[in-house]
């Protein structure tokens, strides 16, 4: 008879990950203090070579981060992986700036930041729920979703180029709906135990914010920024 050991085991799985997942909540609300401290000095940093020098300014940025988020997956096993997803949302915060500001010289600029804030809260509160309840095995999005967020980036880097405004606001519209279901596929691998380093979910927890904020924004200056 063997099922009281596989219960055990059962039950112990379970409780693991239920600690991974409250972990992951608990350091994805500690990031938001580096990342509103790094939007308040990003606002006050003069970003003028990345408006001269866009490409290039966001090719420093997109490195910028690269080397971050490399240096969070070699130490995220150490107490220095924390210390390096604090750093990494700190500058995160500071890249936030030029968005930022450019918001802030609209009329109603505070009140968009506002509304992208309180429209990424709920995206995420509401799919995170639905994930966390449901328990259903998001798993099989992975592909698609790894698919859709390459082509992303391709367009994203060719826009860089082209600067078409309708295509910027199309990858944003896509952006949301990608990033919007990779919160549902992130907590669904952590409840299904598919991630059990809590600092590893919580930096994809967090880029699956940044973003769902950062092309929000774009998508309500566009359509509802009021210019003087």
């Amino acid at each position: 008879m063997q099922y009281p050991n596989q219960f055990a085991t059962a039950g112990s799985l379970a409780t693991e990950q239920n600690r991974v997942l409250r972990n992951t909540y608990m350091m994805l609300a500690m990031t938001m203090i580096p990342t509103v401290i790094g939007a308040f000095i990003g606002m006050s940093v003069n970003f003028s070579f990345m408006v001269l020098h866009p490409v290039m300014g966001s090719l420093m940025m997109f490195g910028a981060m690269m080397g971050l988020l490399f240096a969070v997956t070699a130490l995220r096993n150490s107490v220095w992986g924390i210390l390096a997803l604090l750093c990494f949302t700190l500058v995160a915060g500071i890249f936030l700036g030029p968005i930022l500001q450019f918001a802030l010289h609209l009329r109603n600029g505070a009140q968009l930041i506002g509304m992208a804030a309180g429209g990424t809260g709920l995206i995420f509160f509401s799919l995170a729920t639905i994930a966390t309840v449901t328990k259903k095995d998001f798993s099989f999005m992975g592909k698609f979703l790894f698919i859709g967020l390459i082509l992303l980036i391709i367009a994203s880097l060719a826009n860089m180029f082209f600067a078409i405004p309708a295509l910027t606001l199309t990858i944003s519209a896509i952006a949301v709906l990608i990033f919007s279901a990779y919160i549902m596929f992130d907590i669904s691998r952590i409840i299904q135990g598919g991630e059990t380093n809590y600092v590893m979910a919580t930096m994809a927890l967090y880029l699956d914010i940044y973003n769902i904020f950062v092309n929000l924004l774009n998508l309500l200056m566009a359509f509802s920024g009021e210019r003087d």
